[in-house]
């Protein structure tokens, strides 16, 4: 534990007035007995542009921040603007929280970790031999990177942009050394196989309602884990455990990148138990569960 008992924190980023990341971070820093503030830097809100992000990151040092989370738009170009990066965050080539140390910027991904977390304690036993993977965007990035660390020894990958799964695709089997991601043109193609799936749109969301696959595709063998957390039970987990299906909500990614970035910035060890139990508070709170 550090000696150090106050902390300023951020997240830059664009539209993002509705993150529940500062409340999590801020409980929980209470909860240690820190002095713990977490602000919002939404270039939208205060109308600046994306190329205000060199000098954000320098206004955030010299007012003594401990470091700050990185959010859309910024999470590949912040890299240009830090000094190392964790071996995760460079594998990914994604950063979404920089620790600001001894005058050095360092980048680090808990979105991954977020993922891996959850899984490994939503799924402990789930079978991983197959999966398949819908979404193949910056989430989709973090959450690939996770299911192979998690030993799925096949995952299919299924995006809209059919390059982009093809990409995503070469780029695991480049970083993990042999090939056990491999691109499809569509769901049905992997889901008569597969064990698992895991999804990673916006599909399920308020503004982008619907399934991401055919209700029919899922099978009461499978296993289902979705990123999507508002509403914390979307249709496709509500059709999935209404087949029999395990499931897994998005939230427990949120809670647990979150829980990552906590102690990075600070160095004192988040109790995941009550850092989840004030996600769902907050979701119940906003009607959103």
């Amino acid at each position: 534990m550090t000696e150090r008992t106050a902390y300023r924190v951020a997240l830059i980023g664009a539209d993002i007035q509705l993150s529940k990341t500062p409340a999590l971070h801020m409980r929980e820093g209470a909860a240690h007995g820190l002095d713990y503030v977490y602000e919002l830097v939404d270039i939208h809100a205060l109308k600046l542009p994306e190329s205000a992000l060199p000098d954000l990151l320098s206004e955030l040092e010299r007012r003594d921040f401990a470091g700050t989370n990185i959010t859309h738009p910024f999470k590949q170009a912040v890299i240009a603007h830090l000094d190392s990066l964790s071996e995760d965050a460079r594998m990914l080539g994604a950063v979404n929280t920089v620790v600001f140390r001894e005058g050095k910027r360092i980048g680090h991904n808990t979105d991954w970790y977020g993922f891996y977390e959850s899984f490994q304690r939503g799924l402990p036993d789930a079978k991983r031999d197959r999966a398949l993977l819908i979404g193949a965007g910056g989430a989709g990035v973090a959450v690939a990177h996770a299911a192979l660390k998690l030993g799925i020894k096949h995952l299919d990958i299924f995006d809209q942009d059919k390059d982009r799964a093809a990409r995503l695709a070469r780029d695991l089997n480049a970083r993990f050394g042999n090939p056990r991601a491999f691109a499809v043109d569509t769901p049905a193609d992997s889901l008569s196989h597969a064990d698992g799936l895991i999804h990673a749109t916006p599909v399920g969301m308020p503004a982008h309602p619907g399934m991401p696959v055919s209700p029919e595709l899922i099978e009461p063998r499978h296993w289902v884990a979705d990123i999507v957390y508002m509403p914390l039970v979307t249709e496709l987990l509500a059709t999935a455990a209404a087949k029999g299906c395990r499931t897994l909500p998005g939230g427990g990614m949120t809670v647990f990148q979150a829980v990552g970035a906590f102690r990075l910035f600070c160095g004192y060890e988040p109790d995941p138990a009550r850092m989840t139990a004030h996600f769902t508070e907050m979701c119940l709170a906003e009607g959103v569960a």
